[in-house]
């Protein structure tokens, strides 16, 4: 299903003594998260159910929504969204999932889709590393 939107940039704005580039504008933000020893799933509808819910979380738009199940194991699940995109990528045989929220604009809020994912996965070990995207 192809959907057409209507997309226009919308530049966040940060500005945090902590942050790396005090005052500047950037197109997005990358969330990078690696899960270690919590629950994988290896259902393909029960991953789209928990990406979905990531979504609703963050208050994103989605457009497409695409997952693909490996032999013998192992999901990739990938929401574009208006804003950009979540992907997970699991390796049930290291009990371990990867997952990139990457978005744009001041609507959504990526944060809040991590921490529902941390919600459903329940991973023990958690490794989490923020990109600012574009910066100008």
């Amino acid at each position: 299903m192809v959907k057409k939107t209507k997309r226009s940039i919308q530049w966040v704005k940060k500005k945090k003594k902590h942050t790396v580039h005090p005052g500047k504008k950037y197109a997005g933000v990358h969330l990078m998260a690696d899960f270690w020893q919590g629950r994988i799933i290896e259902n393909s509808k029960k991953i789209e159910k928990t990406l979905i819910g990531a979504i609703k979380a963050s208050k994103n738009t989605p457009l497409e929504i695409i997952i693909h199940k490996f032999s013998p194991q192992g999901i990739t699940g990938v929401i574009l969204l208006a804003e950009s995109h979540i992907a997970i990528h699991t390796w049930p045989e290291l009990n371990y999932a990867a997952i990139d929220i990457f978005t744009c604009g001041d609507k959504a809020t990526p944060s809040k889709a991590l921490e529902y994912l941390k919600e459903q996965f329940r991973p023990k070990r958690v490794e989490i590393r923020i990109i600012k995207r574009g910066i100008l």
